[in-house]
């Protein structure tokens, strides 16, 4: 059976994912890549010496009939091309999962990688049994979260799903969070602060047989500090495990 892989979006995220395909961590026989910005999918492929077969759009990549289909183009991406996912019945793996908030999500082909964080794995089933309380404190550089503050700003104080908005491209960590414990609630601190040059995620957890606190303080990717490298290498991870089925 044939190992394509459709990506939507060739950004930073898209770009080290074709990578990771060059150097076959990744094992697939061809890449399909669309971006609404030609110019990025050219410079992908020109990097590449994998096979790149660049796509004139979403309909045209879905023709070629990938076995999976990574978006890393950002929410609106998500929103604009979900129901054309859906319909074609591919395995797709959504990093901007902020859009999934406002969608139906009840498909076994819809896969979201941990991004940023991790521990998904404990707070599932802590979900199921009971989450009284979950908290996310993400202290970021200015620079990450596009601000010129000199001192230590909260920038934001409320729940998931409102931070995933205003931070698009930022706090999809907060919806993944959201999407992973629902119906709980998460409540959300989102920190500029210039004495830090990591991205710093805390999570509190009160569940029903104990508490649960991870730290996760990544390394900005280099050619976008909005997110984190181990963002990137997380949708590899999953890719990767997607294509062994």
């Amino acid at each position: 059976m044939s190992k394509k892989v459709g990506l939507i979006g060739c950004g930073a995220i898209g770009t080290v994912l074709a990578e990771a395909i060059e150097r076959k961590l990744v094992v697939c026989d061809e890449l399909v890549v669309f971006d609404v910005d030609v110019a990025k999918a050219q410079k992908l492929k020109a990097a590449l010496d994998f096979p790149v077969k660049i796509a004139g759009s979403v309909d045209e990549l879905l023709a070629s009939k990938p076995k999976v289909v990574v978006e890393a183009a950002g929410q609106q991406a998500v929103r604009e091309y979900y129901g054309k996912l859906l319909a074609a019945n591919v395995d797709f793996i959504v990093m901007s999962t902020g859009a999934l908030l406002d969608l139906n999500t009840n498909t076994p082909k819809l896969h979201f990688p941990s991004g940023a964080i991790g521990g998904l794995d404990a707070l599932s089933p802590a979900a199921l049994a009971g989450i009284d309380e979950i908290t996310l404190t993400s202290r970021k550089n200015p620079k990450a979260l596009g601000k010129t503050n000199t001192q230590e700003v909260t920038l934001y104080e409320g729940y998931a799903e409102e931070a995933a908005r205003q931070f698009p491209r930022e706090m999809n960590v907060a919806a993944t969070l959201a999407l992973t414990v629902k119906p709980a609630k998460v409540k959300v601190k989102v920190v500029s602060d210039p004495a830090v040059t990591r991205n710093t995620h805390q999570i509190h957890v009160k569940w029903r047989f104990g508490e649960m606190n991870l730290q996760f303080a990544n390394d900005p990717h280099p050619d976008n500090p909005h997110t984190s490298a181990l963002a990137a290498w997380s949708a590899i991870n999953l890719l990767k495990s997607q294509l062994e089925k």
